[in-house]
């Protein structure tokens, strides 16, 4: 059963870690800062990212980049990446990945790709959720975080989420 937040929807919130699933990242550690040029207004690039321990019965991955301290100044968690159907033979994303095999939907930016981290107003925290499906999704890349939430929902066969903070430079 895939567990759920309180809105229902599997995108939303924080990723307990679920089955082997690894999501690593060699340019900041879980809880560490992101760095500069990572930013929407530096370079608007994506880190890299390394998956490792994806279950055997895999059909996709979906990755979700979110910052739930924008809730104050913002009104709601800002979305700024969410890429699906990525093959589960994918383990390394490089930075400034654009994925040809993959598809990539809608952020709170208003366009599909790497929306890099933006706070306006201090020190954010961005997590970089992982799911193992064992479906592909069937989305246009229109799709938001909620519509992809709720499409992989009894899908997700592990989980994991690691987390970087990024201040306003």
């Amino acid at each position: 059963m895939t567990p759920k937040t309180a809105s229902g929807n599997p995108a939303e919130g924080n990723v307990e870690q679920r089955g082997n699933l690894s999501l690593t990242s060699p340019a900041f550690r879980n809880g560490e800062s992101i760095a500069e040029k990572y930013g929407y207004t530096r370079q608007n690039v994506n880190p890299p990212l390394q998956i490792e321990g994806v279950p055997s019965n895999t059909k996709s991955l979906v990755l979700v980049m979110d910052d739930p301290d924008a809730l104050v100044p913002a009104g709601k968690v800002w979305d700024h990446w969410l890429v699906w159907n990525i093959s589960p033979t994918v383990h390394n994303i490089p930075e400034g990945w654009y994925p040809i095999d993959a598809i990539e939907g809608t952020t709170d930016f208003g366009k599909t790709g790497y929306g890099g981290p933006n706070p306006p107003d201090k020190k954010h925290t961005y997590r970089f959720k992982l799911y193992a499906l064992d479906t592909r999704l069937e989305l246009p890349s229109s799709s938001t975080k909620r519509e992809v939430g709720k499409a992989m929902n009894h899908h997700i066969l592990a989980q994991i989420q690691l987390e970087g903070t990024y201040t306003p430079v």
